[in-house]
């Protein structure tokens, strides 16, 4: 149903975990007539060349560490200017609503639009409510959520889970069922933006200390660093395991679906597609994410018996070799884990926050 005349703003931090589930809002609300604005920084604007919003502001705004004091002064300095230039576009441009994403560029346009009335909606992409988010929680209609558990929730919020939106590639890739595997076993491994160098150097170590029975049936297809590729090629080589060794993806999604098991980081995007995908796999949360969210999203997993979690601390060949000759070797856990992470997947969650987005706006 076209809504021409709608005015969303949306408002997200400098990161891809952000600015993903804020392209797919932004995709199904302009097939639906609205107009979108962006407020981000300067990092955003580099994950925002696919989103369909006119104007993308970039908007003033600093983290605030309490370790810090100084750059903590500065930033609140940043983030005091960035108040004013939110209010100024928004009474100019006068959104229905401003949906936030988190992170500290979404603090100026959430607190500009919760002081001057207009109303607002929070998406929380991990388990663990977000530092700037939750300062918002309690005035926004709404705090949706990527995953049923929501820690840090402020007492009378409003909570709401539906997942994380996802890219309609992924979407568009989902496979119908698990193929378990038999004389070939697709083995995924990624790193993310951050920290894939543990990952880097470690699995091409662990999988040529497999069984030569196992190793043979392996196919792999790694994620690496450049600085680490030839050499995790190299190893994968004299270890007699077929490899694909690159240091990004363009067509991430066919890895996704064709993989038999995963491993990977924990950030809320890579979780929500493994549950969607309905895939088994190993995490390793990233050990810096602010307030240990990676652990957080990976336990759901875990808790369903879905996947293994290694902090990076216990993370080293020997740790892993272990975990994959047993879960590759049996067939009926990688089904019933397979089975386990589908059950938790959100295929629908960006329809469903644009309905809601929708649906508030009315009001």
């Amino acid at each position: 149903m076209l809504q021409k005349g709608k005015k969303l703003l949306m408002a997200a931090g400098g990161t891809g975990g952000h600015m993903f589930p804020a392209q797919a809002l932004a995709e199904i609300l302009k097939s639906e007539g609205w107009d979108i604005a962006l407020m981000t920084d300067a990092r955003g604007r580099k994950h925002a060349g696919r989103i369909p919003a006119n104007p993308i502001i970039d908007i003033k705004a600093a983290s605030i560490s309490p370790r810090k004091p100084i750059a903590a002064v500065k930033g609140i300095a940043s983030l005091t200017q960035g108040v004013l230039q939110a209010r100024r576009f928004i009474r100019q441009w006068k959104p229905d609503i401003v949906v936030g994403f988190g992170g500290y560029p979404a603090f100026p346009a959430m607190r500009a639009a919760q002081a001057t009335g207009i109303p607002t909606l929070i998406h929380e992409q991990n388990a663990f409510l977000g530092r700037v988010n939750r300062v918002f929680a309690k005035k926004a209609l709404c705090v949706a959520s990527g995953f049923e558990d929501l820690q840090k929730l402020p007492e009378g919020a409003v909570h709401r889970p539906i997942g994380n939106p996802l890219r309609d590639q992924i979407i568009q890739a989902v496979p119908k069922k698990y193929n378990i595997p038999t004389d070939r076993i697709n083995l995924l491994i990624v790193g993310g933006s951050l920290g894939a160098r543990l990952i880097s150097e470690v699995m091409p170590k662990a999988i040529a200390n497999l069984p030569e029975s196992l190793r043979k049936k392996l196919h792999v297809t790694q994620q690496t660093l450049p600085d680490h590729q030839d050499t995790a090629q190299a190893i994968y080589k004299d270890a007699g395991v077929s490899a694909i060794c690159e240091t990004f993806f363009s067509d991430i999604e066919t890895y996704l679906a064709n993989a038999h098991y995963i491993v990977g980081r924990a950030g809320a995007g890579s979780v929500s597609e493994i549950a969607v995908m309905g895939k088994p796999s190993l995490l390793v949360p990233l050990a810096i994410a602010m307030d240990d969210h990676q652990t957080a999203n990976a336990k759901s997993l875990q808790r369903l018996g879905a996947a293994d979690i290694l902090p990076e601390s216990e993370f080293t060949p020997e740790r892993v070799k272990p975990i994959l000759e047993e879960r590759l070797s049996d067939s009926n856990w990688l089904k019933t884990a397979a089975d386990a992470a589908r059950s938790i997947g959100k295929p629908h969650a960006a329809t469903d926050l644009a309905a809601m987005v929708s649906a508030f706006a009315d009001k």
